[in-house]
């Protein structure tokens, strides 16, 4: 059974940084386009980025270019999502999911995305 699981959420003032973690057990990820998403209360889920099963290429939401990083590493079964800068607005449960690549590229898309994760709670407050 495929099974996500993130980690390294916190709290963290303006500014600051966290990275993300996701690892897969039962499954390897490097057959997989891995997607971050985030869902604060009453919004929606919504995509910040995503990586194709072999790394070659990124997506990003506008709202995080330039301040956020994906990377994988297929040796450890786990992909990272570096956080710098932190906004309030980034405030939400960050999951990460796990999809197919399109045409050698990922969509930031919910619906693209599945075997879900718990989640991580990332709050930035001063």
């Amino acid at each position: 059974q495929l099974q996500l699981v993130e980690s390294g959420g916190g709290l963290v003032q303006p500014g600051g940084s966290l990275r993300l973690s996701c690892a897969a057990s039962g499954f390897t990820l490097d057959r997989y386009a891995i997607g971050w998403f985030r869902q604060a209360p009453g919004k929606e889920r919504e995509g910040v980025s995503c990586i194709t099963d072999r790394g070659s290429y990124t997506n990003y939401a506008d709202s995080v270019k330039g301040r956020f990083t994906i990377s994988r590493d297929n040796a450890n079964n786990t992909v990272y999502l570096q956080m710098n800068s932190l906004k309030p607005e980034d405030t939400a449960v960050y999951y990460c999911g796990a999809g197919s690549s399109v045409f050698r590229r990922c969509v930031l898309s919910p619906g693209m995305f599945g075997s879900w994760g718990q989640g991580t709670q990332v709050t930035v407050s001063s």
